[in-house]
């Protein structure tokens, strides 16, 4: 997309990301459907006027809508819920969502958010096994000049393999092994070429707190090209980890930790979109799998509207064994979409904060 400007590059980084992460996520409900025997009338990618639409062999609509912020799968009967009857002659017996038992209508709704991680988790396979996966590296990129790794003659290049006779295989590491140290010496094997060095260096302590330093800065992580089997191990860990890391911070916001500004909307993915693209396809890959991470966790949440908050509603019914009453899911679809719109005007707001929209307006106003 190098040949685009600027903002039309991220227009069109936009809708490439948020397309496949809509259709992945509707895809798993419409696989879903179809596996458990629900007639799906509708595939729509987009909202609003189709600008292109048809129909498959089985009575499915597929639709491109005009405006590609979201999508939607329609399931036969989904409107007759409770008492409401079918029109006469439209009603197709046997293959409605509601004439589903709950443990049906819950795989439906759960295949969504279980289809972004299933992408999330094959993209990172897929860097793995062709690119590599990011390992820690301990070659040394930068010596500060007069710092104590110069004047033990560490030059750049070297490679730190152990650390008073503790092996090291992360810069990180060597980190946490110089911080405590200020002023102490330590003993440090490097690889230098084809041969092996050992060297001796007394951090330096800092004025304000005693942390030792170095003096030494480390290189980009190396890549290790993974076999096909391990690769997919690692891709879905990685997975996993992302998904806890994502969590503890929606906790840490929840809980006061730290503020709402991470809190970001469709203007901040599409100028992260535009950068990311620019950086190359390994990144823009990067960047749809952690997106759809963060999709199907949001998607997961219990608030009603979402899936999470079905799930909930069908969690309800497995154990009271009736459906809540119309009343209670109205009343909770009222709060959740209440709930949804809250989050979108804080992150629209923030949005337009990032992007120095609000600091322009209030330059004009004053």
């Amino acid at each position: 997309m190098d040949f685009l400007p600027d903002p039309f590059r991220s227009i069109a980084a936009f809708i490439v990301v948020l397309g496949v992460l809509i259709f992945v996520h509707e895809l798993g409900h419409y696989l879903a459907a179809r596996w458990r025997g629900v007639h799906v009338e509708r595939f729509s990618i987009g909202f609003g006027r189709a600008i292109a639409a048809w129909s498959d062999r089985r009575g499915c609509e597929w639709r491109i809508g005009w405006i590609p912020l979201g999508g939607y799968v329609k399931m036969h009967g989904m409107e007759f819920a409770h008492d409401t009857p079918p029109e006469a002659g439209t009603f197709r017996a046997g293959e409605s969502f509601h004439e589903k038992s709950v443990g049906d209508r819950a795989i439906v709704v759960f295949a969504g958010p279980a289809f972004n991680f299933l992408l999330a988790a094959i993209l990172f396979a897929g860097i793995f096994a062709t690119v590599g996966r990011p390992v820690g590296s301990t070659a040394i990129q930068t010596v500060v000049a007069g710092s104590a790794a110069e004047r033990a003659g560490l030059v750049p290049g070297d490679r730190v393999l152990a650390l008073d006779g503790e092996r090291v295989t992360r810069f990180d590491q060597l980190q946490r092994h110089i911080q405590p140290r200020g002023g102490q010496p330590v003993e440090i094997l490097v690889r230098r070429g084809e041969t092996e060095v050992k060297v001796i260096a007394t951090p330096a302590a800092r004025p304000e707190d005693g942390r030792g330093m170095l003096g030494v800065t480390g290189g980009a992580p190396e890549r290790e090209r993974l076999d096909p089997f391990s690769a997919v191990a690692a891709g879905t860990w990685h997975m996993v980890v992302i998904s806890g890391q994502t969590l503890a911070g929606v906790w840490k916001m929840i809980s006061g930790q730290t503020g709402t500004e991470e809190i970001g909307g469709p203007l901040r993915i599409a100028q992260l979109s535009g950068e990311v693209a620019e950086m190359g396809i390994l990144s823009l890959l990067s960047f749809i799998a952690l997106l759809s991470i963060n999709l199907a966790l949001i998607n997961l949440f219990p608030i009603p509207i979402l899936d999470g908050g079905h799930l909930v509603f069908y969690a309800a019914e497995a154990i009271r064994g009736r459906p809540l009453t119309a009343r209670a899911q109205e009343y909770a679809f009222r709060g959740g979409f209440a709930l949804l719109v809250t989050l979108m005007i804080l992150a629209t707001w923030n949005d337009l904060t990032q992007l120095g929209v609000v600091r322009w307006v209030s330059g004009l106003l004053g």
